[in-house]
C-alpha cells in the first residue's frame, strides 16, 4: 500500500539538513521510527533567526536549549560551541543569509515503552531555510486573532518554559484559529489569565504602559519578548509583567505579538473586536522600527 500524496508545502529538495554530524540532502534526512522524539515528543528544540548570516542572540537560544534539556533530564550530546559551529555550517551549506533555523534534539532511539533509560544516542538535526510566518502586509495593517478554547499546559504538568517536542495544545489552538479564518490564537492558562499565543508572546498597551503576562502565567520566556522589553525600557516606557484577563485584551489601546519567526507584529482585532482604532498603534510601530535597528546593530 502506498500513501504518498503531492504536498504543495513540501520542503525544497535542494536543502541540506545537518543530521548527527553530517549534512545530508533533505530527502535522506530521516529519523528512526523508534526515536522517542517521534514516538513520544521526547526532546527539545529552538527556533532561531539569522540576519546577515549571523544568528540573533545565539548564546541566549543555546542557554535556553540547555535549560530545557536539563529540565527533562536529557543529556545534550554537543557543547554550546559545537552547536554554534553546526548551525553556521548549515547556514552556509544552504546559502541562507537571512532566514530561520530549527535546532532539534531528541532523546534518541529506544524501544516501544516510555522508559527514557532504554534509549541511546540523542539525535540532533538542524534545518535552515526561509520563513514568512505572516504575510508582509499584516505588519502594516495588523493581524486579527481569536481566543482559543484550548488552554496552555498547567505549569505543574509540563512547564511552558520548556520548548519540548510536544506542541499538541498549540496545534489544536492553531486549528481553532484556522477554523475562524485567522492566523493566530490567544491561549489562556488554567485559571483563565492570558498566557501567550500558539507561537508568540503577547503584549498590550494601555494609557502608555505596556503590559505582558508574567512567566508564572505559563509563558515561554521568548528571546524576542525579552528584546522587546529591553527596547521599550530604553525609551523609558513602563513595562509591567502582570496577570491579564480577556477583558484587558478588549479594552487595550494597542496589542502586538513577538516571536523569533514573527519578530514584532501588530494585532488590530481580537475575537472580532477592534483594538484601539483598528490600526497599528504608534508605540507598536516605533517598536517594530527599533527592533529592526537592533537586529542590524547585532549582525
Amino acid at each position: 500500500m502506498h500513501f504518498d500524496h503531492p504536498n504543495p508545502w513540501a520542503p525544497r529538495q535542494d536543502l541540506k539538513v545537518w543530521l548527527n554530524g553530517r549534512l545530508v540532502p533533505v530527502a535522506e534526512a530521516a529519523i528512526n521510527v523508534f526515536d522517542h522524539g517521534l514516538l513520544y515528543g521526547d526532546g527539545v528544540f529552538e527556533g532561531l533567526r539569522a540576519y546577515g548570516g549571523r544568528v540573533f542572540r545565539l548564546d541566549r537560544h543555546l542557554k535556553r536549549l540547555e535549560d530545557g534539556a536539563r529540565a527533562i533530564r536529557l543529556d545534550l550530546p554537543m557543547t554550546r560551541a559545537e552547536f554554534a559551529a553546526a548551525i553556521d555550517e548549515t547556514l552556509q551549506a544552504n546559502r541562507v543569509v537571512d532566514g530561520y533555523i530549527r535546532l532539534v534534539v531528541t532523546r534518541g532511539v529506544g524501544y516501544l515503552g516510555l522508559t527514557p533509560t532504554r534509549t541511546a544516542n540523542p539525535s540532533v538535526f538542524i534545518i535552515a531555510d526561509q520563513i514568512e510566518l505572516y504575510p508582509r502586509e499584516l505588519y502594516e495593517k495588523g493581524l486579527e486573532v481569536i481566543s482559543a478554547s484550548v488552554m496552555r499546559n498547567h505549569p505543574n504538568a509540563l512547564s511552558p518554559r520548556i520548548k519540548s517536542l510536544n506542541y499538541l495544545n498549540n496545534i489544536l489552538a492553531k486549528i481553532e484559529a484556522a477554523d475562524a479564518g485567522v492566523l493566530e490564537a490567544i491561549m489562556y492558562n488554567h485559571v483563565g489569565f492570558v498566557a501567550e499565543c500558539t507561537g508568540d508572546n503577547i503584549f498590550l498597551v494601555r494609557d502608555g504602559t505596556v503590559q505582558t503576562p508574567p512567566i508564572h502565567a505559563g509563558v515561554l520566556e521568548g528571546i524576542t519578548r525579552n528584546a522587546a522589553i529591553e527596547l521599550l525600557r530604553r525609551r523609558q516606557v513602563c513595562v509591567q509583567e502582570m496577570d491579564l484577563t480577556r477583558s484587558d485584551l478588549y479594552v487595550a489601546d494597542e496589542c502586538f505579538l513577538t516571536g523569533t519567526a514573527a519578530e514584532v507584529i501588530p494585532v488590530t482585532k481580537i475575537d472580532g473586536r477592534p483594538i484601539g482604532d483598528g490600526r497599528p498603534g504608534p508605540l507598536t510601530v516605533r517598536l517594530i522600527r527599533d527592533f529592526r535597528e537592533l537586529v542590524n546593530q547585532e549582525k
